[in-house]
């Protein structure tokens, strides 16, 4: 999946670049699979803000994504590769032997037609979706489960991936797209493959009525603002400022924010941006 420059016929369009969108094969969505989406614009329910530079955007409507794959031993045909305005990857809809239509995330180099299963069975080919443990080593996986049952949550997003790296007991070691090696219960279930769309981290958007267009609002630096809106603002003209933190006062660049008791920490072999010893 390539990226088009267009001709830098206005200012707008000097930096642009966009999707081919080559593999997308119809542009409107299953309706029984769309629902409803509301903006929130980063407020909570009783209307404070509650993250800042939020707000606008075009009209959506949500993709109803199957993470769990819980249909085992139920083989499907891929029958349409489908744009979601919602995520960075590619979406495919699944037909499944018994009628049954799915969307899932679209992993890179799956086309329509294409045959794939979930279960203990399955094989391990591109979409297809099974336990980590009968995962081969080495094998590229994306939409993992970090609990058994609850669905897929890590790599997700486009052209993301983790590999597997060992196998011990009743858990499976992966190198994460971070860079964290983490253990996760071989019962977790993960898909084959990489996710589609791994050109999308090369597009530059050009202007910034397109930031607008996607729900993103202007960024004013704290150390613009006064003592009173932000911990970094005030102080004489170039003298402001301090330590980076964000508004509510957490110390940025540098200082670990992760709790030190969080109950996954005994699952991370070695963290993101860190040196090995």
């Amino acid at each position: 999946m390539g990226i088009r420059k267009l001709n830098p016929v206005t200012p707008g369009q000097r930096q642009r670049s966009v999707s081919m969108f080559e593999s997308v094969t119809t542009s409107k969505p299953e309706k029984r699979l769309a629902a409803p989406l509301t903006r929130k614009g980063g407020r909570n329910n009783t209307g404070r803000m509650m993250v800042r530079c939020r707000g606008g955007g075009h009209k959506r409507r949500y993709r109803i994504i199957d993470f769990k794959r819980n249909k085992p031993g139920v083989p499907a045909r891929v029958e349409s590769i489908q744009y979601d305005p919602n995520r960075s990857a590619r979406i495919a809809l699944l037909v499944y032997a018994d009628g049954e239509r799915r969307y899932i995330i679209a992993p890179d180099k799956l086309s329509v037609g294409d045959k794939v299963e979930s279960g203990y069975d399955a094989p391990p080919e591109v979409g297809n979706c099974l336990p980590l443990s009968r995962v081969p080593m080495g094998t590229f996986v994306h939409c993992i489960e970090m609990k058994p049952g609850k669905g897929a949550q890590m790599a997700r997003a486009a052209g993301t991936y983790a590999q597997l790296t060992a196998k011990e007991g009743k858990y499976v070691t992966l190198k994460l797209p971070s860079g964290e090696i983490r253990r996760v219960l071989g019962r977790c279930v993960a898909t084959i493959g990489t996710t589609s769309n791994p050109d999308h981290m090369n597009i530059d958007l050009g202007k910034a009525g397109r930031r607008r267009w996607l729900g993103s609002r202007p960024k004013t630096r704290g150390v613009a603002m006064n003592p009173v809106d932000h911990p970094m603002g005030g102080g004489e003209g170039k003298a402001s400022g301090g330590h980076p933190r964000s508004r509510s006062g957490q110390i940025a660049k540098g200082f670990k924010t992760r709790a030190r008791n969080k109950a996954s920490n005994k699952f991370i072999v070695h963290r993101r941006g860190t040196k090995r010893r």
